[in-house]
């Protein structure tokens, strides 16, 4: 049997002729020659004759006796090992010859004026061809698909027209031009590529209302699954805000009959509660939102005639029967969602505050959905408290977490004011949030907990001085903020609440309505403890910065109200806020307060001492009396006939008709030899003049027609004037 066999053959037994058994013939894997050696061998330059590679060793299946115990492999193997002085030779030749050709090619580059190639630039060199290679089998896959040609030529002109303020309006005008005419019948080749989706938004972008709506017919039928995708969610968004009215319908009518599935879906949920919350109409929003209430709601449309509610309360009204099978399904998806950690929708909230209004007061369904609320801590982690923080800022969310507030027993109101730690801030400055703040305010009956919470965090008693007037300067003058601020000296105030919806004042008396059947303490003494918490940092920040609080209306209503209602030294804030007269009151001087109408009101009330009741129509003077009176007199006295002929004389005939003073002569005096000056103030009008000419005044067309300002004259001099004769 000749050597070189396949090693199955080799594994046969060979039989003796004798018919003596013999030992089976061990076969064994050759062992590889190693790297140093064969390197050593092949620079040696053996006089044997190489080997050709259809001549080489293989492993032998002829016996040990014959070639050694291993075979040929071994045997060859044990040859080139042999000696160690032949190894050492080879490298040594070796080195020798890799020195000469290094030197070789050194002179070679030398003399041509080159430098080798280093290893780091044979890697580049590598790297940019395998780069290149890589570019171009893209190229070869992205031209065998679909539409190649057109889509790449969308994509330059998309390129192109992206940087605007490169590209002049001919240009742009131009490429526009020649975009829609590549679009045009393809748009849902474009839009689910995530590549060329962005030459159909481009195209909107510069499209007028008709080709907007070209794009939009093509693409019906399509948008749920649009808004499924993870990148033409974003056309949806374009279409819905530049499309106009009837593409609005178009899209948010295939929204219909699939609300629960899109809630649940990690794109399209956010277009369809941005749909809600932005761009439905009230019947679209009501549609959509009656989805929650069960499958007969998404497969059967309305059929009634008349506006569609989704007020849960109404529909169980008319439909009684189906009360637990709506609340059963609303509560799965609602629980299904808040589990899911998708908690900062506005249709969710939506939903809540229809499941809250639709339960019974004080029943189980409502202890039941308010352990949803509540922060869910698990041992040794953090409690989940992002549900409370998303329903405060959306009305409705508002509105439910106010109930929350409201219905709550002490421990609950404890825990759920608790989840606002650190954001109360954010919630004070939001049209929406600060109704929390106010209704934590006017429900716990802990006010130490209720007061250093909320205030604690918004004016921190251990900010440096400045820092924490500047806050206080910021809440006292927005819009929002300023009643959580306010609200334990003003209340319920209509002027704190200017909202023309009455809002925040509807939302106001129905958490005290409830608070009357959740609370135990006296309505009228929680406020008095709250404005002992927060006066001696607000009259701080009066006497350090009462000039800039009295730049806005809103600084003087609060520089009055907290003057009013504060507890504790009001010395300096009133000698800071009575500086404010001071200077030339005359009208050029557009900075002083006295030309400012806002500045003389608040003035005005400080020096009668208390509040205009309306009810009574007297002013109700505070206790302890203010005296400011006899502080701004000391200040305007110098100039009081300036101040009675200029915008602040009804500020002079505050300090003539004062109560629990005695400067009215003293003022009365001083203007005594002035009656020109205020004779000339009042303008035409005399005496009983005011009441003929209000009955009097001149109609034309159904409107009244305004006198010129110089014959109205100043009604403040003319009180004067009367009081002097």
């Amino acid at each position: 049997m000749a050597a070189g066999l396949k090693r199955k053959q080799a594994t046969e037994a060979v039989k003796p002729a004798n018919g003596v058994k013999a030992k089976k013939a061990k076969v064994y894997e050759s062992k590889p020659a190693k790297k140093k050696e064969l390197a050593a061998s092949a620079k040696k330059g053996s006089k044997r004759t190489p080997v050709s590679e259809s001549k080489e060793l293989v492993e032998s299946d002829t016996s040990e006796d014959e070639n050694g115990f291993y075979g040929f492999a071994a045997k060859e193997e044990s040859e080139q090992g042999s000696s160690d002085s032949d190894e050492s030779e080879s490298k040594a030749n070796a080195e020798e010859g890799r020195e000469v050709k290094k030197a070789k090619v050194e002179k070679k580059d030398k003399a041509n004026g080159t430098k080798p190639p280093t290893v780091e630039a044979l890697n580049a060199s590598s790297s940019k061809e395998a780069h290149a290679k890589q570019k171009a089998l893209s190229k070869e896959r992205k031209a065998a698909k679909p539409n190649a040609d057109i889509i790449a030529r969308s994509k330059q002109l998309w390129e192109r027209l992206r940087r605007k303020s490169h590209v002049p309006k001919d240009e742009r005008d131009k490429l526009v031009e020649e975009l829609f005419e590549i679009i045009t019948g393809r748009v849902k080749d474009f839009v689910f590529k995530h590549d060329s989706v962005r030459v159909i938004q481009c195209a909107l972008k510069y499209a007028n209302m008709e080709q907007r709506k070209m794009i939009a017919r093509e693409l019906k039928g399509e948008f749920r699954a649009l808004a499924e995708s993870r990148y033409a969610k974003f056309l949806i968004g374009k279409l819905l805000v530049q499309g106009g009215t009837e593409v609005q319908e178009m899209i948010i009518s295939e929204f219909y009959g699939h609300v629960r599935r899109l809630i649940n879906h990690p794109e399209a949920s956010w277009i369809l509660d941005d749909t809600y919350r932005g761009m439905a109409t009230p019947e679209q929003k009501a549609i959509l939102l009656r989805e929650w209430y069960g499958p007969e709601f998404a497969i059967f449309k309305v059929k009634k005639e008349g506006p569609i509610t989704s007020d849960l309360s109404k529909i169980l009204e008319e439909s009684p029967e189906k009360r637990q099978p709506i609340l059963n399904y609303l509560h799965n998806l609602i629980n299904q969602l808040i589990q899911k950690k998708l908690t900062g929708f506005t249709m969710l909230h939506d939903a809540m505050l229809q499941y809250f209004l639709a339960c019974k007061p004080g029943s189980s369904e409502v202890t039941e959905f308010l352990e949803h609320l509540k922060p869910d801590a698990k041992e040794g982690e953090e409690p989940d408290i992002d549900l409370l923080k998303n329903l405060a800022f959306t009305k409705s969310g508002s509105r439910l977490a106010c109930l929350a507030f409201a219905h709550g027993n002490a421990k609950d109101r404890k825990l759920l004011l608790r989840a606002y730690k650190d954001t109360m801030e954010l919630l004070a400055y939001d049209v929406h949030a600060h109704h929390v703040l106010l209704t934590a305010l006017s429900v716990i009956d802990d006010t130490k907990l209720s007061s250093k919470s909320v205030f604690g965090e918004l004016i921190p008693q251990d900010a440096p001085a400045d820092a924490l007037h500047d806050k206080i300067l910021a809440l006292a003058t927005h819009l929002d903020a300023r009643t959580v601020l306010l609200y334990p000296f003003a209340g319920s105030a209509k002027w704190l609440f200017p909202d023309p919806n009455a809002t925040s004042l509807t939302l106001l008396n129905e958490m005290h309505g409830i608070r009357a059947s959740t609370s135990k303490k006296d309505p009228a003494l929680r406020p008095q403890e709250l404005t002992r918490t927060v006066s001696t940092p607000l009259l701080a920040a009066i006497a350090a910065r009462a000039p800039d609080f009295a730049t806005s209306s809103f600084g003087c209503q609060f520089l009055t109200e907290v003057l009013f209602g504060a507890e504790g030294d009001k010395a300096a804030a009133l000698a800071a806020v009575a500086d404010l007269g001071t200077g030339d009151p005359r009208p050029d001087n557009e900075a002083h307060i006295a030309n400012s109408a806002a500045g003389c009101r608040m003035l005005k009330s400080l020096v009668q001492g208390g509040r205009f009741d309306a009810k009574t129509k007297k002013v109700v003077p505070v206790e302890p009396r203010l005296g400011f009176a006899e502080l701004l007199w000391e200040r305007v006295k110098d100039r009081v006939v300036e101040w009675a002929t200029g915008p602040g004389a009804f500020v002079v005939v505050a300090l003539v008709e004062a109560d629990g003073w005695n400067g009215e002569k003293e003022v009365l005096g001083a203007l005594k030899g002035q009656k020109k000056a205020l004779e000339k103030a009042a303008g035409d009008r005399q005496d009983g003049d005011d009441q003929g000419a209000k009955k009097g005044k001149k109609r034309k067309e159904g409107k009244r027609e305004e006198e010129p300002k110089e014959k109205k004259g100043n009604a403040g001099a003319r009180l004067l004037l009367q009081k002097l004769r």
